[in-house]
């Protein structure tokens, strides 16, 4: 069977997103050994690198190859280096750009509690063992792409803008998502005293008419703050705009005890970007300690959705839970007893079990045969 070619644009950003792509693009290749899957890919500059090499925190040239790639891999970017540069010339300008090019408008941010890990999360192993959240957040509208928005010496203003379409997309994009989990959808808005909040409701209302099978709840955006880390086990999707999923979707990373665990995905028509949910952690940067699972678990996104090869996403997925389940950890995730291993260190185990899982694959295939 021929393997189908993918064209990736590589976007490895700033402070540890350079080490935690390498990783990434490392257990990418070893996937394709094993898959009928190919990859070329070329890496560009982006955030604050991009600034530094051309004042910008994103090129056309990059932005057009972004346009003409199957998928786009981001490591990080931003970091205290440009804090002080206008709100225009900042790094994360430069991937907001990049959303509203792709229209990438549904963000999708997955929190799974790995078995292994549940002493990691700052609550109580019985509050989020079995925790399985989606949280969808709707991307390219909101308070952080309304206008007029401005500032000036005496005051700044932003503006929260919702449009039916906006609303009505991401709203199917959870629905259709909540059919292939637990079928529960959580909108989350503050419609007691928002009229965003108020329209996002009723349009969230309008288009469940066409998902019967799936139950539809609503929540204030503050209780559902609270009841993440009072109960989270109580959520399957969360569908949310813009500003409040950026908040909520951090809330759902630290059950696990780490942002650096979790992957996420941002989906438009005909575009996709898969990105860890950390930061740029400059801190670390270059010290080969950071931790890369949520960059590698962003490629098992990707192979999932873009690729749609549900067989290659489950062999990374399952081999970060093995490298977990023996005790190896990265620092920032590690308990008494664990063995701390540095970020190429821990990606050379993932990489081995993809291998011997397929080889013991591969051997009972021979025996059945």
């Amino acid at each position: 069977m021929s393997s189908i070619n993918y064209n990736l644009a590589i976007l490895p950003g700033d402070g540890i997103g350079p080490e935690v792509m390498d990783a990434a693009l490392a257990v990418l290749d070893t996937v394709s050994q094993y898959y009928d899957l190919t990859f070329e890919y070329e890496s560009y500059s982006v955030g604050g690198a991009s600034i530094d090499k051309f004042n910008s925190p994103i090129t056309e040239d990059v932005l057009n190859a972004c346009k003409i790639s199957d998928a786009v891999l981001l490591g990080a970017v931003g970091g205290p280096k440009w804090d002080n540069l206008p709100q225009e010339k900042k790094p994360e300008k430069g991937l907001l750009q990049l959303r509203e090019t792709l229209g990438l408008y549904s963000n999708l941010r997955p929190a799974t509690i790995y078995p292994s890990l549940v002493d990691a999360s700052s609550l109580k192993a019985e509050v989020i063992q079995g925790t399985d959240i989606m949280v969808v957040r709707e991307l390219t509208g909101g308070i952080y792409f309304g206008t007029p928005r401005g500032m000036n010496e005496n005051e700044a203003w932003n503006t929260l803008r919702y449009s039916r379409l906006e609303v009505e997309r991401i709203s199917r994009t959870a629905f259709e998502l909540a059919r292939l989990r637990d079928g529960r959808v959580t909108s989350v808005h503050k419609a007691n005293v928002l009229e965003s909040s108020q329209f996002w409701r009723d349009v969230v209302a309008d288009v469940h008419k066409n998902y019967s099978d799936v139950k539809l709840d609503e929540m204030y955006v503050d209780n559902a703050a609270m009841q993440l880390v009072r109960n989270p086990k109580q959520f399957d999707v969360i569908v949310t705009q813009n500003m409040f999923g950026d908040i909520l979707s951090d809330i759902t990373a630290m059950l696990t005890g780490s942002l650096g665990m979790l992957p996420s995905a941002s989906i438009g028509e005909k575009h996709a970007l898969y990105e860890p949910v950390h930061g740029t952690a400059p801190e670390i940067a270059g010290q080969n300690i950071a931790n890369p699972i949520a960059m590698i678990a962003s490629v098992a996104m990707m192979l999932e959705i873009t690729c749609k090869h549900s067989q290659a996403a489950q062999a990374v997925n399952t081999a970060i839970e093995s490298v977990l389940a023996l005790g190896y950890r990265t620092a920032e995730v590690a308990k008494s007893g664990d063995e701390i291993l540095s970020t190429s260190a821990i990606t050379v185990k993932i990489i081995n079990s993809i291998k011997i899982n397929n080889k013991k694959v591969h051997e009972t295939e021979s025996i059945n045969a």
